[in-house]
């Protein structure tokens, strides 16, 4: 996808919204790590926000704290949440020695973490669309605009996780396209969406430097469910 040739694209973007997309960006990974893994029926895992103070230029800082002047510059992350804690040399290695059902649950773990590591950029991503009114889907958007919604050290990691997953450039580039879809589709789900922007809003009223996991994952079950029980009625 070529990149919009926005007002924001070329222009300094101001704190509150930087603010606002990189809280939505967080909170995409966390809704995935948390309610993606859940879909799936995965192992919970332990993860946090973070947000840190930095010391260096606002343009290069994604800024959380909306502590006005006293504001040293910070930026936020997720800390934790991955289910492969160890990447292999290779999964097929990996598994070698494994049952079916053991080999099963590590791939469904792996591709989980690639789906994960999207759905934070991916969150932008339609945020941004959505801010703007413009159209977005898989076929308006590939992996590489990515870049453009604080997605480069996601997308470093994930094709770490592919090299391991995939040896053939035709099969990664197939995985790839499967889970990219996989990730779409998650932020795209209206009750997901609506967690997703639950916590976004959290993570910017907090006054915390870390929110904790239990903390986020009520925030994400109690508005998850109250759009489901509102579809239903």
């Amino acid at each position: 996808m070529k990149r919009r040739q926005t007002s924001i694209d070329f222009h300094p973007i101001n704190h509150a919204e930087l603010s606002r997309k990189t809280a939505v960006h967080e909170a995409g990974h966390a809704a995935a790590i948390y309610l993606g893994n859940k879909q799936k029926q995965l192992p919970p895992v332990f993860f946090q926000v973070f947000i840190k103070k930095l010391k260096y230029d606002f343009q290069l800082a994604e800024c959380l704290c909306q502590s006005g002047d006293d504001c040293k510059h910070c930026f936020t992350k997720i800390e934790g949440g991955r289910l492969i804690h160890t990447l292999p040399s290779s999964v097929e290695e990996a598994v070698c020695d494994f049952s079916l059902t053991q080999k099963q649950s590590y791939q469904s773990a792996f591709e989980a973490d690639i789906i994960n590591l999207l759905a934070g950029p991916l969150a932008e991503a339609n945020y941004v669309a959505l801010r703007d009114n413009e159209p977005i889907n898989p076929r308006l958007i590939n992996l590489n605009a990515l870049h453009y919604y604080g997605g480069s050290a996601d997308l470093e990691t994930l094709n770490d996780y592919l090299g391991c997953l995939v040896t053939s450039q035709s099969g990664r580039e197939k995985k790839l396209t499967e889970l990219f879809l996989a990730a779409f589709n998650f932020i795209s789900d209206k009750s997901n969406w609506h967690a997703i922007m639950a916590l976004a809003d959290y993570i910017l009223a907090d006054s915390k430097n870390i929110i904790d996991c239990e903390e986020i994952m009520a925030v994400l079950d109690d508005h998850y469910f109250i759009h489901r029980k509102n579809t239903w009625c």
